[in-house]
This record gives structure tokens, sequence and C-alpha cells, in this order.
């Protein structure tokens, strides 16, 4: 914050799986995944198209847009791969998994009509990438260099000492509500909830620092019938204590808690407001605590740089933090569509660094190889992962899978900023 030296209230969102847009990102991050888990099927089979090109994993271009309102589901975007993906089947399963099984729901996974309308990447675009201005231009020193970004534009990676992930607060404790509201819909713990829900959280901060929460709404789609006070009490039972009690946290006598403000929601879903792909990039990233550079993670493949030098932001900003060389800190890195190298890094560490900042900005060039071809490699990234990032954050989640939460350059930043 501009002013650390203050008390304010800072507050975060999230919504769950059965929103309308993180359906769509869902149905988007599907398709990427089952065209990637396809082509590297093909590959290992040693798969040749009738035009002569082997199956290579490391060609598929995929930027999927989703769009869902009543009764429909529009699949759209550039995607270039030699597999072929039942999309149809993928809508429908991933509609269905989310809980939209039922007429009454206001969308039904086995009667919505699904649109397929996907089309070819441009090859105007792919030239850049697959071969990049620097080895069109003879500069290219390593394999790395022959890869371009796929577009230009910036991104931003954040982390703070806030929570044990590393994230903030207020965004980490409404990806736990907004899970634990997921949860105890489908396993029977509160059966007459429904699938679209939203949660927020404020903060109240004290010179920096996270005090104390003051403030939880939770807005969730239930059945017909149920009375407010009975869904605010089970919510407060089994969703907002529950995840406060595990991350050592009490609901204090004067938190305000607010359920359902406009006291019914029973049309939610994409019959309730249409759904798109990528309308939720705070609630994917940091909740507003960290910038954002505006483009959108879901459907797209792992060379558009808006995904993954996001994710290795991430990946650098955290273990800076991990390293305990600063307590915040915002890593910007800019590129040029069809450059591999970067136009430019920043670090800014809120002065909150515990060594001078140009040694960290020093460190992180030395330890992290940000070229698109070098994060890809880095962070294994052409993998089928991606819808499991879709829901809860693509930030913040210690899974196997997310490689960009993993905190091993700590140390050799360390090592690099003249630390034991």
């Amino acid at each position: 914050m501009s002013n650390e030296n203050a008390t304010y209230l800072f507050t975060s969102e999230s919504v769950t799986e059965g929103h309308p847009d993180k359906l769509c990102d869902q149905v988007s991050d599907a398709i990427l995944d089952a065209i990637l888990a396809k082509e590297i099927e093909l590959e290992k089979a040693g798969y040749i198209s009738p035009s002569g090109k082997p199956a290579d994993v490391s060609q598929v271009r995929c930027a999927c847009e989703t769009v869902a309102t009543t009764g429909t589901v529009f699949v759209t975007g550039e995607i270039r791969t030699q597999a072929y993906v039942d999309v149809d089947t993928i809508v429908r399963d991933v509609v269905r998994s989310i809980g939209y099984d039922r007429a009454k729901y206001g969308f039904d996974c086995d009667t919505c009509g699904v649109i397929n309308a996907i089309h070819s990447q441009s090859p105007d675009i792919a030239q850049g990438v697959d071969e990049s201005w620097e080895a069109q231009h003879g500069e290219a020193a390593d394999k790395e260099d022959e890869t371009g970004a796929g577009d230009q534009g910036m991104v931003f990676g954040y982390a703070c000492n806030e929570t044990s992930t590393l994230m903030p607060m207020p965004i980490y404790l409404a990806h736990r509500l907004s899970e634990r509201l997921t949860e105890v819909r489908k396993n029977g713990t509160l059966p007459f909830l429904r699938p679209d829900g939203k949660t927020q959280v404020s903060v109240r901060y004290v010179d920096g620092k996270p005090e104390a929460v003051e403030k939880v709404l939770i807005s969730t789609q239930h059945d017909e019938g149920v009375e407010h006070d009975q869904l605010e009490a089970a919510l407060i039972e089994h969703v907002i204590n529950p995840v406060l009690a595990a991350e050592g946290l009490k609901a204090a006598s004067d938190m305000d808690i607010y359920v359902n403000p406009t006291g019914r929601f029973v049309i939610g879903g994409p019959m309730g407001d249409t759904g798109l792909t990528g309308r939720k990039i705070i609630v994917d990233t940091y909740g507003g605590m960290g910038r954002h550079g505006g483009g959108a993670f879901s459907g797209k493949d792992c060379t558009k740089v808006d995904r993954s030098a996001a994710y290795a932001a991430r990946w650098v900003a955290k273990n800076v933090v991990a390293a305990g060389l600063a307590d915040r800190c915002e890593v910007q890195i800019a590129y040029a569509i069809g450059m591999a190298r970067p136009v430019s890094i920043m670090v800014d560490t809120f002065g909150t660094e515990h060594v001078p900042v140009a040694d960290i900005e020093k460190a992180v060039s030395e330890v992290f190889d940000l070229r698109p071809a070098a994060i890809i490699d880095a962070l294994d990234l052409r993998r089928p992962i991606y819808r499991l990032t879709s829901n809860y954050g693509h930030f913040g989640r210690e899974l196997p899978e997310f490689t960009w939460e993993r905190r091993d350059k700590a140390e050799a930043l360390r090592k690099a900023c003249g630390l034991e």
C-alpha cells in the first residue's frame, strides 16, 4: 500500500466453481488439457500426420475462449494441434462435475446446447513463436533464444509473508471459504446449496500488517424454500468457523458476517448471469493486492506469456520472500511478441527489503532465466494440469502440479546476495 503507517481495510473476493465465469474458465482449461494429453499420447506413439508432420506437444498452440448463458455453451478461439478432442463431451463433463446436472438448477449438462466455433491459429502469430526475432536475425545464443513470446505485454508476480503460502491474507482466506463452500455442497453436509457462490473477506491492516478479519461475506445459490436464518447459521458453523480455525483464527465477536444480502439466491449460474473466460483475473491472482498486467490465463497454452510468465513472476517473487530478502515483493516482466528475451524486469519490495533492492534485482537476473522456453522447461508447463488451476486461485496452492509455488531458488538467491 502507499501508506504503510496507517490503519485500513483491504478486501478481496473469490468465487466457486459454479460461478458462470469460472465455469467458462474450466471449460477452456479442460479443452487445453485434453489437447495436451492427446498430443503427448500421439507423440509417444510416433504418430505422423497425413501431411507428414510428427506429433509434437511443443507445437501445440491454444487460445480457447468460452461463453456460457442460459441453456448454451459457446466455445471459440484459435488452436493448433494434430490431436482430435471431443469438445461437446468435454463441455458436458465439466458442467456435470461442477454440479449443474438438473434442469431445476437452470442449467443442465445433458440438455444444454454446445456450439463449437474453434479455428486455427494465425500463421502471423505462430511464426514469431516458432522462430524468435533473435533466431531470425542471427542473434540466438542457445535454444532458449529460439522461441519467441506469444504476445507483447507485461505480467506481475507478488508474494508477502502474511500467510504460510506467502499470499496476501484477504485473497487467501476468500479462496479457502470458496473451497469449503464447494466441499460442504458436494459431500452432502449442506445439500441445499447449489453450485454458484462468491465469498469476500475484509482484513484490517495496521502499519502494513494484517491485524484482524473484520468482515466476511458469502453469497451462495440455494434451493427453494431455504430460510435465510437457516442458511446463515449453517454457513457460520460449517464454512466460516472451520476455515478460520484451520488458519488458527477465531471469529471475533464484533466481526461482521453477511450472508446473501439480497435475501434470496435461487437463480444462479449461466441462467442468472452470462459467463466468460478470463473475467476473474483478480480472483485468479492476488485479490487486488498486487498489480496485474491485464492478461487472463485460462485456455492459453504455455507459449502465451500472459500465463507462463505470470507463473514465473510469482515463482520469482515467492522465492525472494522465502529467502528472507524482503517481506513483500512484486516482480514485473515485459515482453515483445516474437522475442525471446524480456524487454524489462523490475523488482519492487515496497520498502520491506532486508538487503539492497539492487542486490535483489541482480540476484534475480543471475538465478532465473525468464525467456519463454526456459520458463516452460523449468516449470514443466507442457502437461495437462490447467483445469486444476482454474478454481480457487492460480497462486498460493502448494500442490505438486503448481511448480511455480516451489521455494527451490531461495537458497540460490541468498547466496547471490552474499548471505549464508
